[in-house]
């Protein structure tokens, strides 16, 4: 290779890995003096296989395309913003607290959130109430094995004390009924009911020791493409999403954004930060051809085009599906779920701290 050749090649090289770098969601360096170890409670937002690995529930491919390469039971096609922050904190993947084929994977923490997961009820698979209590079972277990002659690198007391608890549910509280056609009134209505389950889960996680906790409230639920294929008749917002279930998920939100404060008050010793997902997500939508995508309202995985391409009858993944090309800049995959493009964007404007509530960077819980 000649010297102009080299020259080339090496120029060539170190732009791709600038790109690289670039392309990551973080917009600063991990300085976590730590390895990360985070426990999350949620739903389909943030689960990655535990439904498939509770339920054997198929998620099929397409879904996992565009980075697993395979279907991993994450409903996107890649990674979810879990995942992303995760990968923020040179940290890997969580595993679902339900593999049974996990081994000891679970070194960094454990992931509890399972597709459909809500407050209320509260004792039914996989409610948050269920979820605080597998991981109850977890720790005790984990801290027994801890104590034998070969624990597996598990996680001791000091790291289930320093660990990030993470908590990412809601959606379905307020999804669920409308879909059952309860009125907004009525939705509304059982708002504190859900914002007291998720206080009593944050409580029994300090009780057990917990300190960090991060909270992220529900995102537009009138803009996703499901609940405007559904609803017959919308009042729709300039940006064309459902402004009552907007409304109910804003209601919502500002109750979480109070709990959240009145709980940094009453655990004086917890670092409680609230990350408003509600309003990346909505700019999100709203500024799509700003932020290079496209069509914010309609799934790339689903079927029957325009303008939602989402039909109950056909989803993602079952037979007769359609799908947009891979690199497509679409925000929404399935109809329900985002798209690693989107999930990417909203990682990097979490990891911002523009959003969180005291604005604290995501591995604080790591740095000391």
């Amino acid at each position: 290779m000649g010297s102009h050749s080299l020259y080339q090649f090496l120029f060539f090289f170190l732009l791709v890995s600038l790109l690289s770098l670039l392309s990551l969601p973080h917009p600063v360096l991990c300085h976590c003096k730590r390895p990360p170890v985070i426990f999350n409670l949620g739903d389909s937002n943030s689960d990655t296989g535990g439904l498939v690995a509770g339920l054997g529930f198929p998620v099929n491919f397409p879904n996992g395309r565009s980075f697993f390469r395979r279907s991993t039971g994450r409903l996107c096609d890649g990674r979810l913003l879990i995942d992303l922050l995760c990968q923020s904190l040179n940290g890997t993947f969580l595993s679902p607290y339900l593999d049974s084929l996990g081994g000891f994977k679970f070194t960094n923490g454990a992931n509890f959130a399972v597709v459909g997961s809500s407050t209320l009820p509260k004792y039914v698979p996989f409610s948050l109430t269920i979820q605080v209590m597998q991981f109850l079972h977890f720790k005790a277990r984990t801290l027994e094995l801890v104590t034998a002659a070969d624990s597996g690198n598990l996680i001791n007391d000091e790291g289930f004390r320093n660990a990030l608890y993470m908590i990412d549910m809601g959606q379905n509280d307020l999804a669920d009924p409308f879909s059952k056609n309860e009125t907004y009134a009525e939705v509304v209505k059982r708002i504190p009911s859900v914002i007291r389950e998720i206080h009593n889960a944050i409580k029994t996680l300090y009780d057990e020791g917990g300190r960090n906790f991060w909270v992220h409230n529900t995102g537009p639920l009138g803009c996703l493409p499901q609940k405007l294929s559904l609803v017959q008749k919308k009042d729709l917002d300039s940006y064309g999403c459902i402004s009552s279930y907007n409304s109910a998920a804003r209601l919502f939100n500002e109750g979480l954004r109070l709990l959240c404060q009145e709980m940094r008050s009453e655990l004086k010793d917890a670092n409680i930060v609230y990350v408003d997902i509600y309003a990346i997500k909505y700019d999100l939508i709203a500024n799509s051809t700003k932020y290079g995508f496209s069509t914010p309202l309609m799934a790339c995985c689903g079927y029957g085009g325009p303008p939602y391409n989402y039909n109950i009858k056909v989803t993602c993944g079952q037979p007769g599906y359609q799908v947009c090309n891979e690199g497509s800049q679409l925000v929404s995959w399935d109809g329900i779920h985002y798209t690693e493009a989107a999930n990417t964007f909203i990682a990097s404007k979490v990891l911002s701290t523009a959003h969180s509530t005291p604005p604290t960077a995501f591995d604080f819980f790591c740095r000391s």
